[in-house]
């Protein structure tokens, strides 16, 4: 206990030392608003281009805020360029999840849809970009593939 009081006084000091020199301490990175969490791009079995198995191949986003995000004119790319953007309608609420998947289906709250009848990211590499309806670049993702796994958790 006394090592952390002894810590927390030293860390204390420098902050106040850095200030007073106009060298702040560094601040910590602040999350997307939204950011991928996962891609699953090696979908089990066979790529024979069946829709169950272009479902299988996603992406999962979260919105780290603690507001609705709407989606509307926001885009998920790979490093190809194949995208998908977001259409009127959806709306992120705080703190939850959407998953963009390849193939083709009714889009709801938790999953939409690519419509695709290709996979989009590839079973070796790839990059996954996300970016707002003003075209910044919010979150981006990279992976390369290993034998031992068909996603990556970013």
């Amino acid at each position: 206990m006394r090592l952390a009081s002894t810590l927390a006084t030293l860390f204390t000091a420098a902050a106040t030392l850095g200030t007073a020199l106009g060298t702040a301490l560094p601040a910590q990175a602040a999350a997307p608003a939204l950011q991928i969490v996962k891609i699953y791009y090696d979908s089990p079995g066979a790529d024979r281009r069946s829709n169950e198995s272009l479902n299988a191949e996603y992406i999962t986003l979260l919105n780290t805020t603690r507001k609705a995000i709407d989606l509307e004119g926001w885009s998920v790319r790979d490093k190809t360029g194949y995208a998908y953007e977001f259409g009127a309608d959806v709306v992120l609420g705080a703190k939850k999840r959407i998953t963009v998947r390849t193939g083709q289906g009714n889009d709801g709250t938790s999953s939409v849809f690519w419509n695709r009848r290709q996979y989009v990211w590839n079973n070796d590499q790839d990059t996954a970009y996300v970016r707002n309806s003003g075209g910044k670049l919010v979150d981006s993702c990279s992976y390369k593939a290993r034998s031992t796994s068909a996603y990556v958790t970013c």
